[in-house]
């Protein structure tokens, strides 16, 4: 069965030109595309963009994806809609951003989900099938306490897994195989452990896990630090460490695993734009020269430490590592826990 990557028609080449007026009158950075089949120099977007955002309307990614297609509809003199295209656990979303035409009018947000559901069977796209565009959002993933639990750092936590039997622990944080509870198995790798060493509860969601650890009902819990702020605040739950490069911002008082126990575990969610294979490089070009100046914007950096995201931004051959790597990630840690298809 073909991919849709090599479903993609090859795209045809466009000239790139501009007079000088033109150059002078347009914004930095900004590049002129011909139109298919016109005789006339048209600047890119020449008409709306459709921004595809696979999730539903009122969750992060979407909320992330409308803020910038405010900001890119400013920056370009173009509206882009963000149309939200749910079912399949993701799939039909990411699948719609694949076999969009090549041309730059319909480009998408992907998350973290595309570097998952291939190895458990849902399709056969992966981070390959994809034109990436910018990196735009990384929450880490941080491990979690609850306040009155006797391992007040993330060295007393580690000894502690190291000498408890086998499944004695409990931890949560999402579904199994979701991805806190794949960032959490990477970290009891590197810990040496066996993947099912702590009993993993599944829950519906973090803010779930978050009233489980608060409850006292399991001993340790993984998800992003945004998504605990109400039980920390409340202090009802204790941030250990987060599995970052670098200290969360607004959490500075939180280490990394490299600071802590000297461990290069890093793991967490992302958000980035990408297009459908054989996006025109000049496409590529105007659509991440802007986001990078939305990403620069104060707006978006307020409006992303509002609601408690990480505003990350890395360019088209950044978020193409990224995509790579977690890949990989993803399919070790599905096979660890016996669910990798093949």
């Amino acid at each position: 069965m073909p991919t849709c990557l090599e479903r993609a028609p090859a795209p045809a080449r466009r000239s790139c030109a501009l007079p000088r007026r033109g150059l002078l009158a347009a914004p930095a950075l900004a590049l002129a595309l011909r139109a298919p089949g016109a005789g006339a120099q048209a600047r890119y977007p020449s008409r709306p963009v459709q921004l595809i955002v696979p999730w539903a309307a009122g969750g992060g990614t979407d909320a992330v994806a409308r803020m910038l297609a405010s900001l890119l509809e400013r920056d370009l003199g173009q509206p882009f809609v963000v149309v939200n295209r749910t079912g399949g656990q993701g799939v039909v979303g990411h699948a719609a951003i694949a076999a969009a035409a090549p041309d730059g009018h319909t480009i998408g947000m992907l998350t973290l989900e595309i570097a998952m559901m291939h190895w458990v069977g849902l399709t056969e796209l992966t981070p390959r099938s994809y034109a990436p565009i910018a990196l735009m959002n990384q929450d880490p993933a941080a491990v979690m306490v609850n306040t009155v639990s006797p391992q007040a750092d993330i060295r007393a936590l580690a000894e502690a897994l190291r000498a408890a039997p086998a499944r004695k622990l409990k931890g949560t944080g999402s579904g199994r195989g979701g991805s806190w509870h794949l960032a959490f198995v990477g970290w009891l790798r590197a810990l040496g452990l066996p993947a099912d060493h702590v009993l993993w509860v599944p829950v519906e969601g973090a803010a779930l896990g978050m009233q489980e650890l608060a409850a006292g009902g399991v001993d340790l819990a993984a998800c992003s630090l945004p998504e605990a702020k109400a039980m920390v605040d409340a202090r009802r739950v204790r941030p250990l460490a987060v599995m970052a490069s670098e200290r969360v911002a607004a959490f500075p008082e939180v280490p990394t695993l490299k600071e802590a126990l000297g461990m290069d575990h890093v793991a967490g969610i992302w958000r980035g734009i990408a297009g459908p294979p054989g996006l025109p490089p000049e496409v590529r070009q105007v659509l991440g020269a802007a986001l990078e100046r939305v990403a620069r914007s104060e707006e978006y950096q307020g409006f992303m430490a509002n609601r408690g995201f990480g505003a990350s931004f890395g360019d088209a051959a950044a978020f193409a590592a990224q995509m790579d790597r977690t890949d990989q990630a993803m399919g070790s840690a599905l096979r660890e826990v016996g669910l990798a298809k093949g």
